[in-house]
């Protein structure tokens, strides 16, 4: 089928014909070919060439790691891109569509320090980060081409030749000059010393919302340790904790001011502890279970937490004894210590915990912006500090270090619990709280903006930017952007020894000016050595460059100029681009892009950097669970995409929850079914239009696509056409790109299963020549609006109609490719009295149907008639218009279409109790009673005072609804009714209909033959029959001349078949032996 889009193949018999099109419908084959046919014509780079001087459509691509293979979350995130940025491209818009790539960061390094067998900081060192670098450039676009490859053979528009890459100098320098906004405003760049989250998988700092992002149920150790009370060591204070590591740096303990706290002395050991009344069970926790006089302890004291503060206790170690002078080793007060766990009573070790860092910095325990005791070094493990576990990595020193306090008499119990804890969302590695100096950027002093540019941004689903993202944002916290790795966006920061003097470079040409260099790389190996003077003068040594680098989540949210390298060029383009029309990611870039992009222009352009942003929910395997390799619970997408095409994975993914930001439970048999339901039937109506208009034309008459036409149905699929395109365009100007799909599958049932199937008598021609031009020319043009309706959804069936046809369309406005044509403008108004009227009719065909299918009788068996009863005039009035195609469709002899329910039919009151419950409270059960003991009378006044009166309270239809059916007794009719509407068919048998229904089983049985024989719509043959039945022969004595019509073949018995009639195929059965011969 794709074969023919440019026109290249044969044609049938006739230079007009269309080129004929394969029985098999071949999709992801028809794809491969369109796609090659887009490269050869360089289609998407000619669609830009002919939108220049539009009005620009601004979209910023996020850019993905080219380290792993894409996945359906990319195919997903990459379909809604194409879909919309293809959508405004078609409605008048210039919209350039460049490719990016995330080529700094962890994932990078990560895979470089497997491959290389890195373990720690200090074998970085061993190699040089010149070579580190070097090996991490070699892979950074490893899988480039399997993406291409892959982006392009989804259907999705993208230019992959004028890409960006973070790692380019251009980028680099833009990312340079962002900062450089921010440290020009007071406060918003500083130093900090504060507990940050550190991943000692990949030895550095991360972000608060990087922590956030890979949260998983470990078992940790959980254990409570005695601290005795200086003054009387015979009294212990109690705490618990899961970090057993943090123990060794412990410098206070923390209660709650006002919280209840008790002297107990245990009955048995004698032995007595302080802590928490509330949290007595952490350390009996058969407490609750027993009554108060087999309590294994007496509370001798009883104190507030406030009581308590001050007070001394015997420190566990002696690493950290110096800081006692500080007022180390103490009780400290605070609202944080809470009764939900624990013994009420913390352990603070204020280089691990923000509140810890907190609680002793207020103490005056530790001072601002100073180290803290922290013996734990970049790679998670003791220093010599603590000489016991030096070297040992803090996780796997938990179980000694509970060995010593055993040992030292200062465990009291030892366990393990199970919570949810963070993980690095890179090295899947347990993350620790760190105190670590870092750079911020004052996130906090702009919070007050951010909600307001939030608050000025469109996102579907709006729940998101309202709900998740908006907290996110009312909790921000300073951002940590500087992280101590090596390959990334230096921080361009050169500052002395003691801090004093900081110069912060915002440009290539200005570092160069200041270290009289040539600078063609600003990667961390070629400017770590550069130097720059200090201001002071001479007698001062250089200043030299932080060690840091960017935040790759920085580089990131830098993206819409340093894709550009703005301000060092493109400035108009990128101010008059700015903000962004439209972005779309994973929800999972809430606390990520989403959030550094809103951060970022909020600081430097006081807006936010885009106005619409649709959000995706998360793609898991079929059972629920996340899409894993080694459970291999996924089909491959490279697969998926080979066997049912690639438009049938776009449909799928956008007309599912996950584009409302839920989850989606990716099933290949969803796929499957957009092939069944959509694409084949279109497929058969461009099929069927091809053999029709060939008949035409090879009879010797000439087709005109603008042919009046005044059929009920015609008029009818031109209305529903301008339907469509009103609806898609509606629901596409609010990024509703979930209404769309709904829209499309409905009007693909409209055009094949009843257009297209009632129509088909005409569009062969055998009512006569007019009405098939007529309805040849409305297949047509509604074909080409399909075509340009959903070329942004499923571009290369789009293609395929769009080029089975083009040379239909008049010279001036044929094209290579049906994207190069604007979606159809919405009309402002059509005929929608006709949409009602077939819409009745096919909901009257689907009430026959259901009768049929509950009665076992198939639509080849006729019925002597159907009866259609409505209360609604105009229901009936519609109905009894376009009777001839109900009577078709649903195979009856005779059709009634009336008001009167006479002897068929009774209508009762039936109470709508949602209506009546809200708007009667109590007194609606009363008035249900009265509804039901009078539902026939009740359902008689409604119709005709539109209004009744039941236990005092006037009631609507707005309370009541009316529900017909059936009247017992009445024979040889079934019913099935829906809403007020009844229909009743006949469904006693007799001589004629046993006939009809005969005929329509020879009919099929030769269409069957010729199929089998693989004969065309133009081969002539013979029919000979033989049959023993009586049915099957008044059959062909009776309606002998309608077959013959029908099948365009004479019709003979068998006995008179000569020897020179050559047989092409033959069914011999008990009743009928039919014969298919050459004409």
């Amino acid at each position: 089928m794709g074969a023919k889009v440019d026109g290249a193949s044969a044609k049938s018999k006739n230079a007009l014909c269309l080129v004929d099109l394969p029985e098999y419908v071949d999709i992801p084959g028809n794809e491969v070919v369109v796609q090659k046919m887009w490269e050869e014509k360089d289609c998407f780079r000619t669609s830009l060439k002919m939108s220049e001087g539009k009005k620009p459509f601004t979209f910023y691509d996020g850019p993905p790691f080219a380290t792993g293979l894409p996945h359906y979350g990319h195919i997903l995130a990459g379909t809604i891109k194409d879909v919309v940025t293809r959508w405004a491209h078609q409605t008048g818009h210039y919209v350039e569509r460049r490719f990016g790539w995330d080529c700094h960061g962890l994932p990078i390094e990560f895979e470089i320090e497997k491959q290389q067998g890195i373990k720690t900081s200090h074998d970085v060192m061993k190699i040089g980060i010149k070579q580190y670098n070097q090996y991490c450039r070699e892979i950074v676009m490893r899988y480039s081409a399997e993406w291409k490859k892959t982006v392009q053979r989804m259907g999705r528009w993208i230019d992959f030749e004028n890409d960006y890459k973070t790692m380019n100098l251009s980028y680099m320098e833009s990312v340079w000059w962002v900062f450089g906004q921010l440290w020009d405003k007071p406060g918003m760049v500083y130093r900090g010393y504060k507990v940050m989250p550190y991943s000692m998988g990949c030895t550095t700092v991360l972000s608060n919302f990087e922590a956030n992002m890979n949260y998983q149920d470990v078992s940790d150790p959980s254990v409570v340790v005695t601290f005795p009370w200086v003054e009387d060591k015979s009294i212990c204070f109690v705490a618990w904790t899961t970090t057993p590591w943090t123990l060794p740096s412990n410098l206070g303990l923390c209660v709650h001011p006002t919280m209840k706290y008790v002297l107990i002395k245990e009955k048995e050991s004698g032995k007595k502890f302080i802590l928490a009344e509330a949290r007595l069970v952490q350390m009996y926790p058969k407490l609750p279970k027993l009554d108060k006089s087999k309590y294994p302890f007496e509370v001798i004291e009883e104190y507030t937490g406030k009581e308590l503060a001050g007070r001394q206790y015997v420190p566990l170690f002696n690493f950290f004894e110096r800081k006692e002078k500080d007022g180390a080793f103490r009780i400290l007060v605070d609202e944080y210590v809470t009764s939900d766990s624990g013994t009420g009573i913390v352990h603070q070790a204020p280089a691990f915990g923000e509140d810890d860092y907190r609680v002793c910095l207020s103490a005056k325990v530790i001072a601002k912006n100073e180290e803290v005791p922290c013996p734990v070094d970049g790679n998670g493990c003791f220093t010599d500090e603590v000489p016991d576990w030096k070297g040992i990595n803090v996780k796997e020193a938990d179980k000694a270090i509970q060995a010593k306090l055993k040992e030292t008499g200062r465990l009291f119990s030892a366990g393990a619990v199970k919570h949810s804890y963070p993980f690095c969302w890179r090295s899947n590695k347990p993350l620790i709280y760190k105190a670590i100096s870092s750079w911020f950027v004052n996130v906090e002093s702009i919070k007050d903006q951010l909600l307001e540019n939030n608050a000025a941004t469109y996102w579907v689903p709006d729940h998101v930017k309202t709900g998740r993202f908006n907290n996110w944002l009312e909790n921000a916290r300073d951002w940590a952007v500087s992280r101590n790795r090596y390959w990334g966006t230096p921080l361009p920061i050169w500052v002395s020894e003691d801090y004093s003097q900081q110069i912060c470079v915002k440009s290539v040409a200005e570092l160069s000016k200041l270290t009289g260099k040539e600078i063609t790389d600003i990667h961390r190996d070629s400017v770590d050595d550069l130097e720059i003077p200090d201001p002071r003068g001479p007698d001062f040594p250089p200043l030299k460059r932080v060690p840091e680098v960017f935040d790759c989540w920085f580089e990131s949210g830098s993206m819409p100029y340093a894709q550009s390298h703005y301000p060092f060029e493109n400035v108009e383009k990128f101010e008059n681009g700015f903000p962004a029309d439209f972005i779309a990611e994973g929800i999972d870039q809430t606390r990520g892009w989403f959030y550094t992009l809103m951060v970022l222009s909020t600081a430097i352009k006081q807006k936010p950097a885009f106005k619409n942003l649709i959000v995706n929910g998360l793609v898991l395997a079929s059972d629920g669970r996340k899409m894993s390799k080694s459970l291999q619970n996924y089909p491959d997408p490279n697969e998926v995409i080979a066997k049912y095409g690639a438009d049938a994975v776009r449909l799928y993914l956008i007309n599912s929850p996950v584009v409302r930001g839920q989850e989606l439970k990716f099933k290949e048999e969803g796929v499957k079914d957009v092939v069944k339901d959509v694409l084949l039937p279109i497929s058969s109506a461009l099929n069927f239009f091809t053999i029709n208009y060939n008949r035409l034309i090879l009879s010797g008459e000439s087709f005109d696509p603008k042919h009046p036409i005044s059929n009920v149905m015609d008029r009818w699929i031109t209305a529903a056409a301008a339907k469509l395109v009103k609806d898609v365009t509606s629901e596409m100007k609010l990024y509703h790109l979930y209404s769309v799909v709904p829209c499309v599958v409905e009007w693909i049932q409209d055009l094949t299963n009843c257009y297209v199937r009632m129509n088909r008598r005409r569009l062969k021609g055998s009512l006569g020549l007019d009405d098939c031009k007529a309805s040849l020319a409305t297949l047509f043009n509604v074909l080409m609006i399909t075509a340009r309706i959903m070329g942004p959804f499923t571009p290369f069936m789009a293609e395929q109609i769009y080029g089975q046809l083009r040379e239909l369309l008049p010279k001036d406005e044929q094209m290579d490719s049906v994207h190069y044509h604007m979606i159809p403008e919405a009309p402002e108004a059509f005929d929608e009295s006709i949409i009602r009227k077939v819409s009745r009719l096919q909901q009257v065909c689907v009430m026959v149907r259901t009768i049929r299918d509950r009665a076992g009788k198939g639509l080849r068996k006729p019925v002597r008639e159907v009866v259609v009863i409505s209360d609604d005039q105009q229901y009936v009035d519609d109905i009894t218009e376009l009777s001839d195609y109900v009577k078709e469709e649903v195979f009856t002899f005779n059709l009634k279409a009336t008001t009167e329910e006479g002897d068929y039919v009774e209508t009762k009151a039936v109470p709508n109790n949602r209506a009546l419950g809200a708007k009667y409270k109590g007194e609606s059960a009363k008035i249900r009673k009265a509804i039901n003991a009078d539902a026939l009378n009740v359902a008689k006044m409604l119709r005709k005072d539109k209004k009744v009166t039941l236990a005092g309270c006037e009631l609507t239809s707005e309370d009541i609804d009316l529900v017909s059916s059936c009247k017992e007794g009445v024979s040889g009719y079934e019913s099935h009714a829906s809403g007020q509407t009844v229909v009743l068919v006949d469904m006693t048998d007799d001589e004629e209909t046993l006939v009809e229904g005969t005929v329509r089983e020879i009919l099929s049985r030769v269409q069957q033959l010729r199929k089998r024989a693989g004969l065309s719509i133009t081969d002539k043959v013979g029919v000979y029959f033989e049959t023993t039945d009586e049915t099957f022969e008044k059959a062909f004595t009776k309606k002998l001349d309608f077959m013959q019509d029908s099948l365009k073949s004479k019709i003979s018995p068998l006995a008179e078949r000569t020897d020179k009639d050559k047989i092409l195929v033959e069914q011999v059965l008990e009743e009928l032996t039919l014969v298919l011969v050459m004409a």
